[in-house]
């Protein structure tokens, strides 16, 4: 059964940095799927944060995060890393990552089950 799991979340002040990680097991052909990270703050609905395409290595950043967040992955590992500085209390969310088998991550078929990612002085 496929399944990611994220991890790396915390507590960080503003202008911190942390590394999300999302690792898969269970997947067949892993590397073709586009892996993406959301985040869903209190009360709002969850967005799209950034994606990364499994097979030409397309990259998305959401225009709140471009410049701040850099995603890579490492098929071998099975895990797509997201590394977050210049971090900000509007960052603060639950963080989810996906997998969809399409060429973007705009209609996951699977979900971890997120991290929280906190960030206050």
């Amino acid at each position: 059964q496929p399944r990611l799991v994220e991890s790396g979340g915390g507590l960080v002040q503003p202008g911190g940095s942390l590394r999300l990680s999302c690792t898969a097991s269970g997947f067949s052909l892993y590397e073709l799927y586009s892996i993406g990270w959301f985040r869903q703050p209190p009360g709002k609905e969850r967005e799209e944060v950034s994606c990364i395409n499994g097979r030409d290595r397309y990259i998305y950043y959401s225009d709140s995060v471009k410049g701040r967040f850099t995603i890579s992955r490492d098929n071998a590992k099975m895990t797509v890393y997201l590394q977050m500085d210049g971090l900000k209390p509007e960052d603060t969310a639950v963080y989810y990552c996906s997998a969809d088998g399409g060429e973007y991550c705009t209609t996951p078929d699977y979900w971890g089950q997120g991290t929280q990612v906190t960030v206050s002085s």
